[in-house]
């Protein structure tokens, strides 16, 4: 897997998209964060049925939602890949490697 494109070119390019539609007015939060739940529901979609889907109408609903998450990132002034990795590290401490591989329990489950 490469990366043709960095993180700033990819996140330019939505916000210039996006600004050239005049469509930021539409871009409230809550717009935003109901645009990320539609689009997850389209991925669902690509699995409804049987476990056979079509790669690239997956990489596109992965796409519209990743679009959607930077632009929503955008709005409420964070980094994405900051608060990813902020995640990240919580995850880390919620769930050890000693407790929790191999293993599906959620945190709050394990004595």
């Amino acid at each position: 897997m490469s990366n043709k494109y960095s993180y700033d070119e990819v996140k330019e390019s939505i916000i210039k998209f996006t600004k050239e539609r005049d469509w930021d007015q539409f871009h409230s939060p809550e717009n935003l964060a109901k645009s990320i739940s539609i689009e997850a529901g389209e991925l669902l979609e690509c699995f409804q049925w049987d476990n056979t889907y079509n790669k690239d109408d997956v990489c596109m609903e992965i796409a519209d939602i990743v679009n959607y998450c930077f632009l929503l990132a955008d709005k409420l002034d964070v980094d994405l890949m900051d608060i990813v990795m902020d995640k990240l590290i919580i995850n880390d401490k919620k769930y050890p490697v000693d407790k929790f591989k191999s293993s599906s329990i959620k945190y709050n489950k394990v004595k």
